[in-house]
């Protein structure tokens, strides 16, 4: 089987000769999938916002479909990132603001509603899938009936608080004598 990655591997390197499963779960897979395609939305939203309105029949509000890029890239890269959650629920929250958007375009004065309602449906659909990447890469936390376990009877120390003051003590006792044989060793008699 043929693999990319060996085309820019030097002379000496291993070659890849085959693939295995993946670490990543089903559900950062998705997120990484929701991530991208919000990168991807974002873009287009962002560097050609008369496009979409002209598709949408909602001329004139290329500044709000631009700052939608914006907030659809920031989201994306949030759900790339370690703290994917963060991005999900973003993303969520802008499904919704996207619906209001179209549902303002969906006017019976607009000539392109149809195109309006297969927006909202997409958005329906990617919400349902934003809601559920959310869900399932939630920071897991034990259940409430589990115990934490507490140590108030531990100090850090490994023989004890005592046994460590003892040792601090007999340090201080004999730097201090030293310093009094080497205070008599350099008196001039």
């Amino acid at each position: 089987m043929f693999h990319v990655s060996n085309i820019v591997r030097t002379k000496g390197d291993p070659k890849i000769i085959a693939g295995g499963p993946s670490l990543k779960r089903p559900e950062d897979q998705l997120a990484r999938a929701l991530g991208w395609f919000s990168v991807g939305l974002g873009v287009v939203e962002l560097f050609t916002p008369r496009r979409v309105t002209e598709t949408l029949g909602m001329e004139g509000r290329e500044t709000l479909v631009r700052a939608f890029g914006l907030r659809e890239i920031l989201a994306g890269v949030m759900s790339l990132s370690v703290d994917k959650n963060a991005g999900l629920w973003a993303r969520v929250g802008g499904d919704g603001l996207d619906a209001a958007a179209l549902l303002s375009g969906l006017t019976a004065d607009n000539p392109k509603k149809g195109n309006i309602a297969l927006a909202l449906l997409m958005v329906g659909g990617i919400a349902m899938l934003d809601y559920r990447a959310a869900q399932d890469t939630k920071p897991r936390r034990p259940p409430g009936e589990a115990r934490r376990k507490l140590y108030p009877n531990r100090s850090g120390f490994p023989k004890g608080i005592e046994s460590a003051r003892t040792a601090a003590r007999q340090i201080a006792a004999h730097a201090g004598s030293n310093e009094v044989k080497q205070g008599d060793e350099h008196r001039v008699p």
